[in-house]
C-alpha cells in the first residue's frame, strides 16, 4: 500500500499532472471517473494568492468527490510561498504540493518553478519553511536538474527527504529540455533504489500507453506514475492502464459514444464551473483531443468551436453520433 502521511493510494496510483489551463476542476472530474488515484490542482502563483487575484482564489477550488486532491503551488520567494501555503490550508485539500518543475520562461525567469533547480540551498529552505507551516503532508514535483550538466536529483531527492516532504514526483527531463526528446528515468529508478530513501518515488514523463507504464514500473521500481498529456482528451487512460497491470489485458479503446458522453460531461462541467461564456471559450482546446483519429471530424471540430450556447454544443456532438455511429471512424 502506497501512502503519502495517512493517505491511502494503492499498491500502484496513478496521479494526474497538475497542467496549467487544462486541470480545472472539469478535467478532473473526467479523470477521477476515468480512475486517476490522485489529482492536483493547476498550479497557482504564490504572488497571487497574497494579491487575492480572482484567477488564483478560483484555482483553489476543490470538491469532495476529487479526494485525495493536492493544492500546488508555486513560486520565488520564501516568505510569499509560506503564506500562500497557509492560505491553502485553509480550503483543506489532502496535500500541498511544491512547483519546482515548471520549465516555462514565464515562471522560470521569476525565480519559479524549474529556476529553484539553480539555487538547491534555496530550494531546500523554502521547502522546510512550507512543512513547518502546515500540518498537511507537502510533496514535491521537480525534473532531473537545470541542464545535462546539473542532474543532481539524487542529492536533492535525499535533502528534501530529510526536512520532512512525504512524496516526490520526478519528470525524466531537465529545465532545458523543456518537454523535447525522450524523458530519462534512469535516475528516477535511482532515487528510488536508493537504501536512504523511504517515501513514495513517482515518475513522470512519456507514460502514453499501459504497455509503457508496465515497462517503466517493472525496469525503475517507481511506487507510481504520474501522467500528464496522454491524459489531455483520454481520461480512459488510467484504467486501461490498471487492467493492464492487473490483468494484462488490453481493453479496447473507448468507442464514439464514450467519447461523445465523456465529452458532453465535461462541457456540462465547464458551464457549472466556469459560467456559460468561459466555460465555452475554454472547452474549445478539448475537442481535438477527445476526437483525434476521427475521420473527417474537422468541420465539427470548427463548428464546436465557434458554438456559443451549451444547447449548441451539445446538438453538434449529438449529429457526430448519429452520423457516425455505424461506421467504423478511428484511424
Amino acid at each position: 500500500m502506497v501512502k503519502i502521511g495517512n493517505i491511502e493510494l494503492g499498491d500502484f496510483p496513478l496521479l494526474l499532472a497538475p497542467m496549467e489551463d487544462v486541470s480545472d476542476p472539469p478535467f478532473r472530474a473526467v479523470c477521477k471517473a476515468g480512475g486517476a488515484d490522485l489529482m492536483y490542482t493547476e498550479f497557482i502563483s504564490s504572488e497571487g494568492l497574497i494579491r487575492d487575484a480572482a484567477k488564483s482564489r478560483q484555482k483553489l477550488d476543490i470538491f469532495e468527490y476529487e479526494r485525495p486532491i493536492g493544492i500546488q503551488l508555486f513560486g520565488g520567494d520564501i516568505g510569499n510561498m509560506v503564506e500562500s501555503a497557509k492560505i491553502a490550508t485553509e480550503v483543506n485539500p489532502d496535500l500541498i504540493d511544491i512547483n519546482y518543475g515548471c520549465p516555462v520562461k514565464a515562471v522560470a525567469c521569476r525565480g519559479a518553478g524549474a529556476a529553484l533547480l539553480q539555487d538547491i540551498p534555496k530550494m531546500v529552505r523554502m521547502t522546510e519553511e512550507i512543512v513547518k507551516c502546515t500540518h498537511l503532508p507537502v510533496t514535491v514535483k521537480t525534473r532531473l536538474g537545470w541542464d545535462d550538466q546539473t542532474k543532481n536529483i539524487v542529492e536533492v531527492a535525499e535533502r528534501l527527504q530529510d526536512i520532512g516532504i512525504k512524496a516526490l514526483t520526478v519528470h525524466g527531463r531537465t529545465r532545458v529540455q523543456m518537454y523535447k526528446g525522450e524523458a530519462d528515468w534512469t535516475l528516477i529508478g535511482e532515487i528510488k533504489n536508493n537504501t536512504r530513501m523511504h517515501i513514495p518515488i513517482f515518475g513522470n514523463g512519456d507514460v502514453d500507453s499501459p504497455q509503457k507504464a508496465l515497462e517503466y514500473k517493472n525496469e525503475f521500481g517507481v511506487d507510481g506514475i504520474m501522467i500528464g498529456r496522454a491524459s489531455i482528451g483520454y481520461p480512459w487512460i488510467f484504467k486501461q492502464i490498471k487492467s493492464y497491470l492487473n490483468n494484462r489485458e488490453i481493453t479496447l479503446p473507448p468507442s464514439l459514444a464514450e467519447r461523445i458522453q465523456v465529452t458532453k460531461k465535461h462541457v456540462e462541467f465547464s458551464l457549472q464551473w466556469k459560467g456559460d461564456k468561459l466555460g465555452i471559450f475554454e472547452m474549445r482546446r478539448h475537442y481535438a483531443s477527445y476526437f483525434k483519429g476521427l475521420r473527417d471530424f474537422k468541420p465539427y471540430r470548427a463548428r464546436l468551436v465557434e458554438a456559443i450556447t451549451g444547447d449548441e454544443i451539445f446538438s453538434i456532438l449529438n449529429e457526430v453520433e448519429e452520423n457516425y455511429s455505424r461506421e467504423i471512424i478511428f484511424m
